[in-house]
C-alpha cells in the first residue's frame, strides 16, 4: 500500500457562543481548521485536523500545515501509511519541531492503519479501557452571572467538570472562581484555567484568596518554572497544560513532582504517536492526564475520543467534546457526546470521514 494523494484543507469554525474569551485579554469568534486528507493505491482515505485556539496559540499557527506540507508531503508519496512510526521519524528528519503541523498527517495515517486491520484507533493503541470518558465543558470569561448560567445550562445537558476560565483581571478572577466552586453539586469538579495569564505574583494571590476553595488551579503563569513558583505555595491541586509539549517535560513533571494532572493537547505534543508515549509514561508515574486538543471539530474530536477510549479510567480526569464548541463540522461521524461523556467509534480506523461539502476545494494538493 502506498499514498498517493495528499490534500490538505482549510475551514473556519465558528464557535457557538459568539466570542470565546480566554487567560489575558485573548479571545477568538472563529478557529481556522487545517485537515489534511491522504489517499492510497489501496482504495483506503485517512484524515486528520489541527486547529488552534486562535492564532499564534503555543507558536501554533494556522497557516503552519500548509507549510509544512511543502515540505514533507513530496516525500510522503510513495511511502506505506501503515508504517506510522516509519513516517513519524521521516517527517521528524525532515522538520525540527513544529509538532502540531505533523499532528494532522500523523492521525490520517492511524486512520488508514486502523482501516487496513479492520480495528478502531482505540483496539491499536492497546483497547477500550474507559467505555465513555467524562467530559468537561468551558465556561469562558463573561460576568459572573452570565458564568453561572452557562454553568447551569452544562449541568442539565449532562456535564458534571467546569472549566472556569479566568488569567485577566485577577482580582476580579477571585470573584469568578468564588461564585463558579460555590455553585458546584456534590461529585462535580472545577478547574480555573487562567491558560497562562497571571504574573506569579497575582497567581499567588488569588491562590491565596482562595485557599478555602476545593477547585483545580489550571497552568496559571506562562512558564513551568513560574508555574512551579505558585506551586509552592498553592494550595490546590495543580494541573499543567501548555507547558506539556513533550516526553521531556513529562519527566522533569515527574522528577519534580510538579503537578497532580497533566492536560495532554494530541497536536501540542506533536501528534497521537508522541502524545501516546506521554500519556503512558505519565500513567505509570500515576498521574492522571487530560485528553484534548488544542481546538477542532468532528476529526479531531474523534482522535481525542479514541486517545481517551484508550486511557486507563482511574487516570483519565476528563475529556471534552470540541466538535461541539463549533457551529460548522469538518466531519461526517465519529465521537459522539451523551450524558457527559465522550464515546469513539467502532469503526475501523477513526470511523469518520472529511465533510467535503464543509471544507470545501482543497488549498494545496500533492499526488505521486
Amino acid at each position: 500500500m502506498k499514498i498517493n494523494r495528499i490534500r490538505i484543507f482549510k475551514t473556519g469554525l465558528p464557535y457557538v457562543g459568539g466570542a470565546y474569551v480566554w487567560g489575558a485579554g485573548n479571545a477568538i469568534e472563529t478557529a481556522q481548521a487545517s485537515v489534511v486528507v491522504i489517499d492510497t493505491d489501496a482504495g483506503l482515505q485517512g484524515c486528520g485536523e489541527f486547529t488552534p485556539c486562535g492564532e499564534n496559540y503555543m507558536v501554533a499557527h494556522s497557516e503552519g500545515v500548509e507549510a509544512l506540507a511543502r515540505l514533507v508531503a513530496p516525500q510522503l508519496l510513495g511511502q506505506d501509511p501503515r508504517q506510522v512510526g516509519c513516517l513519524e521519524r521521516l517527517m521528524d528528519g525532515l522538520v525540527q519541531g513544529h509538532g502540531y503541523a505533523k499532528a494532522p498527517f500523523d492521525a490520517a495515517c492511524w486512520d488508514i492503519l486502523g482501516q487496513a486491520c479492520g480495528q478502531p484507533v482505540w483496539m491499536l493503541l492497546g483497547g477500550k479501557l474507559c467505555d465513555g470518558a467524562p467530559m468537561y465543558r468551558v465556561a469562558p470569561q463573561k460576568a459572573t452571572d452570565e458564568t453561572l448560567a452557562e454553568m447551569q445550562r452544562y449541568r442539565e445537558q449532562g456535564y458534571r467538570q467546569f472549566q472556569i476560565k479566568v488569567g485577566g483581571d485577577w482580582a476580579a478572577d477571585i470573584d469568578r472562581i468564588r461564585a463558579g466552586v460555590d455553585l458546584l453539586t456534590p461529585g462535580e469538579k472545577a478547574m480555573a484555567d487562567a491558560n497562562q495569564g497571571w504574573r506569579v505574583d497575582n497567581a499567588i494571590r488569588v491562590a491565596r484568596a482562595t485557599a478555602d476553595l476545593d477547585y483545580i488551579l489550571e497552568q496559571p503563569c506562562r512558564s513551568y518554572e513560574e508555574c512551579q513558583q505558585v506551586r509552592r505555595v498553592a494550595q490546590q491541586p495543580m494541573k499543567l497544560d501548555e507547558c506539556v509539549t513533550s516526553i521531556h517535560a513529562a519527566q522533569q513533571i515527574v522528577a519534580d513532582h510538579g503537578a497532580e494532572i497533566c492536560c495532554l493537547k494530541i497536536s501540542n505534543l506533536g501528534g497521537l504517536s508522541k502524545a501516546r508515549r506521554v500519556r503512558d509514561y505519565l500513567v505509570d508515574n500515576r498521574i492522571p492526564v487530560v485528553a484534548e486538543d488544542t481546538w477542532g471539530g468532528e476529526i479531531t474530536s474523534t482522535l481525542v475520543a479514541h486517545f481517551a477510549a484508550s486511557t486507563p479510567e482511574e487516570y483519565l480526569q476528563n475529556t471534552t467534546d470540541l466538535m461541539n464548541y463549533n457551529t460548522r463540522s469538518t466531519g461526517v461521524g465519529g465521537a459522539w457526546a451523551k450524558g457527559g461523556k465522550l464515546f469513539a467509534p467502532d469503526a475501523p480506523g477513526l470511523g469518520v470521514i472529511p465533510d467535503f461539502e464543509s471544507l470545501g476545494s482543497p488549498v494545496a494538493e500533492y499526488t505521486a
